[in-house]
């Protein structure tokens, strides 16, 4: 009879002596309500009855999602959505000590946790415009991080990351914000077309300039050629009147002979050449005595026709 209680108590001693621990768990032992060790993962033996788990520990990641609000410097809500994600520092003792102590518990810490990351939001928006919001994501991570983490390791835990899902103000300024970019747009796109209308304008006049340079050029040109044959046809008049006063007067022709017909071809190619002006001519015999002595005095003195105006 006294071997069957020894028995029973035996057995019973070591029901209550055998702690098995999760993987990614430690437990914590007490010994009346004062720290005593670590159980790490697997089957662990305690003293019954004297030796207490106090808590076990999670040292896996763990997340959780934020949604809460910070005003702006200019006095705009900002709405936040973010992810947390977090966990126990290392398995070490002292770091034990602080996650399983340091907080009553697991609900006590979490409202530590989520109010410092809010209120470490809030301050950095706080110095912040809300125009500037937006582009600097990246820095109001690194700002929270860098004022938790102290803070976070006295507690014996690690910020691993923290995400802003989403980062949106109020309707009201959400349509504000849009009317300004749509105005910006409007007004980007105006500035574009005035200076494409510029370069258009601005190429379509030195094209003109282009096209005035080469018309006066031409134009000189043109004059120059025209003076030229100008000269030249004087040139050859002349000439053509010099030979023809010799002819005549080794043929022993009247000179007037000649002129007269000279006189006729002109008048017949006035006729036929004229574009519609009308030309008067004193076809009364004085004036045609006058014309042949002129036409003579040519013939007399060729020298002195250079200077004569042909039309």
């Amino acid at each position: 009879m006294a071997f069957s209680i020894f028995l029973f108590v035996l057995v019973l001693f070591l029901v209550f002596s055998i702690v098995t621990v999760k993987q990614g768990t430690v437990a914590v032992v007490t010994i009346f309500g004062k720290f005593r060790r670590i159980l790490r993962p697997g089957l662990n033996f305690r003293i019954p009855f004297i030796e207490v788990i106090f808590s076990r520990i999670s040292i896996q990641n763990r997340s959780i999602e934020l949604k809460f609000q910070a005003i702006t410097q200019d006095q705009a809500n900002v709405n936040f959505a973010a992810m947390l994600l977090y966990s126990v520092l290392n398995s070490e003792s002292i770091t034990i000590q602080n996650v399983a102590f340091k907080f009553m518990d697991e609900r006590n810490f979490m409202q530590a946790l989520i109010r410092s990351v809010e209120g470490s939001v809030r301050a950095f928006v706080a110095t912040k415009k809300q125009s500037e919001i937006l582009q600097l994501r990246s820095e109001i991570i690194f700002h929270v991080k860098e004022q938790l983490d102290k803070q976070l390791e006295d507690w014996g835990y690690h910020l691993l990351d923290l995400q802003l899902n989403d980062i949106a103000f109020d309707e009201t300024i959400m349509r504000s914000m849009a009317q300004v970019v749509a105005s910006n747009n409007l007004k980007a796109a105006a500035e574009n077309e005035g200076q494409a209308l510029l370069i258009t304008k601005t190429k379509a006049a030195e094209a003109d300039g282009n096209a005035i340079k080469i018309s006066a050029e031409a134009e000189r040109q043109a004059a120059q050629l025209r003076g030229q044959g100008v000269a030249l046809f004087r040139e050859e008049v002349a000439k053509g009147m010099a030979m023809a006063a010799k002819e005549m007067e080794s043929a022993n022709l009247d000179a007037s002979f000649i002129l007269f017909s000279m006189w006729t071809d002109a008048i017949k190619h006035f006729a036929e050449n004229g574009q519609g002006n009308t030309i008067f001519l004193d076809g009364s015999n004085d004036s045609l005595q006058r014309t042949m002595q002129q036409m003579m005095a040519l013939i007399n003195n060729p020298k002195d026709s250079k200077g004569l105006n042909p039309s």
